[in-house]
């Protein structure tokens, strides 16, 4: 059984963070969604509790796919789970050099894990965290870029959307 993380803050989890759970779901056994609780970077808008339960409501059915929360190194959270790939996606060839960089650290620190890195779809591309956040924060509608449980979670922070397409 080939077992995977999916690590990320997921503040909130949006369309281009399932398109790669949904993609990476397809090729492994078993795919661990692993939201990052960081105590060093209390600069999250969303509490572990609220990401995780909207990253739960966002891969409900795929029965391959979890969610679990994580803090401290990704490689000792790997190892919990034996897991043998770390997946990361990637919109634009900006966000590979960092990227490269931890896949090398991690490779150090637990020579057994692989990294792959999937494209984001071309659709997702320009689609972050932290756009959403801003553009819901200033009353635009989300609900096209992210999934329903996020969508309902920024409703609650922000209220309904004012601007409209």
């Amino acid at each position: 059984m080939i077992r995977a993380v999916y690590p990320g803050s997921f503040d909130p989890v949006h369309n281009g963070h399932l398109d790669v759970i949904q993609r990476a779901a397809r090729i492994f056994d078993h795919l661990t969604v692993a939201v990052l609780h960081n105590p060093l970077k209390p600069t999250t808008l969303f509490g572990i509790e609220e990401r995780l339960a909207m990253v739960r409501g966002a891969i409900d059915g795929m029965s391959n796919v979890e969610a679990s929360m994580f803090e401290g190194l990704l490689v000792d959270f790997c190892r919990q789970l034996d897991a043998q790939v770390i997946v990361r996606g990637l919109r634009a060839i900006s966000d590979y050099e960092a990227e490269l960089q931890v896949a090398h650290l991690n490779r150090q620190m637990l020579p057994g894990v692989e990294t792959l890195f999937i494209m984001t779809a071309t659709r997702w591309s320009f689609v972050s965290s932290t756009r959403i956040k801003e553009i819901a924060q200033l009353g635009a509608d989300v609900a096209k870029l992210v999934p329903r449980p996020s969508n309902e979670g920024l409703v609650a922070r922000f209220g309904p959307p004012r601007v409209h397409d």
